[in-house]
């Protein structure tokens, strides 16, 4: 049997800091407080399988009726695709899909207390690697989004499966039941993440929500803008993008000008990941001396996790050294388009 202890501040690698808040979107729970130690274990242990990381992005507001119709068409293909809302009802065709932008349109503008600025809907996406079962996808889906808005924020939500990988489109009327209104923050998607990735192990799919930096990654993915833009400008089509333009005029000073010091943030960074991998480390240090051989083989997979975690690195550095190697290169075409960039820490 096993005797699982927890390091001291153990949930600190992938729990962020909590952040007072002055008010929390009624119905969206927030990131929870301490987990039983069972839950740690089986957290971490998933941890270290790498089993699929779900996705719950905020993709964008709808601000005027127009738009919010567009979204609404957009996501059902046209009326195309049946949308499901809080009630289990299902909406079919373009008459309905008029109908409830109408409808979500109207309430919006006869709240007194709306801005010019005051979304109509907030847009969602949940989704999980190609191979995922679309249908277990989808009620893990509509669960999800029963736990954390059907009491107080109406909502439709529809599957779609014409892309590498299903995914949910989640469109969300701003304007809540009780007068509320959906404004989500970084600690409310953390605790979407936890709660869809629950609903989809209650289905029997493996899957986990775990922040970045308890992986081991440190540079933050492109906007999907940015990248469709870059890839554009790959194919020879518009400029790159300025944030592109900007990310390497600053690595060109690191690489050629001298300014390759590490940052204050690049240092809080390596600091944040030095306790990261220090806690994981500590905690199969605790494994290896248990009687369970059990918790004996997760503190072996602990430690073969953080062996291969990336080197903490941030955008600017990694851009740096690829400017010089291709100037390496430049010099000298025999080095190879693989050959190891000669600056690179160690």
């Amino acid at each position: 049997m096993s005797d699982f202890r927890i390091v001291r501040g153990f949930e600190d690698a992938w729990r962020p800091p909590a952040r007072p808040r002055r008010v929390r979107p009624p119905g969206v729970p927030g990131v929870g407080g301490a987990e039983s130690r069972a839950a740690v274990r089986a957290r971490l242990a998933r941890l270290v399988r790498r089993v699929p990381e779900v996705m719950v992005k905020v993709t964008g507001r709808t601000r005027d009726a127009g738009h919010l119709r567009a979204h609404l068409e957009y996501i059902s293909r046209r009326g195309g695709l049946d949308m499901e809302d809080r009630e289990g009802q299902r909406l079919e065709g373009r008459r309905d899909v008029r109908d409830l932008a109408e409808d979500w349109a109207a309430m919006a503008l006869a709240d007194p207390r709306r801005r010019a600025a005051s979304p109509f809907s907030v847009s969602l996406v949940l989704s999980m690697p190609a191979g995922t079962d679309a249908a277990v996808l989808r009620d893990a889906a509509r669960a999800f989004a029963r736990e954390v808005l059907a009491d107080r924020f109406d909502y439709v939500f529809v599957l779609h499966t014409d892309a590498d990988h299903p995914h949910v489109h989640l469109a969300v009327r701003a304007l809540g039941d009780r007068g509320e209104r959906l404004n989500p923050k970084k600690a409310d998607l953390e605790a979407w993440r936890q709660a869809f990735a629950r609903a989809l192990r209650d289905r029997g799919v493996e899957a986990e929500a775990t922040p970045r930096r308890a992986r081991g990654v440190t540079r933050k993915a492109e906007r999907g803008a940015v990248r469709r833009l870059g890839e554009r400008h790959a194919a020879g089509e518009g400029s790159m993008p300025r944030v592109r333009q900007d990310a390497y005029r600053e690595a060109a000073r690191a690489a050629f000008l001298g300014e390759a010091e590490v940052r204050p943030w690049e240092a809080a960074l390596l600091a944040r990941q030095a306790r990261v991998r220090g806690l994981y480390l500590a905690e199969a240090a605790l494994l290896r001396g248990s009687a369970a051989a059990a918790d004996r083989e997760l503190a072996a997979a602990v430690e073969a996790f953080v062996s291969a975690m990336p080197p903490p690195d941030s955008r600017r550095l990694a851009l740096a050294r690829e400017l010089r190697a291709a100037a390496a290169r430049a010099r000298d075409p025999s080095r190879g388009k693989d050959a190891r960039d000669p600056g690179r820490s160690r």
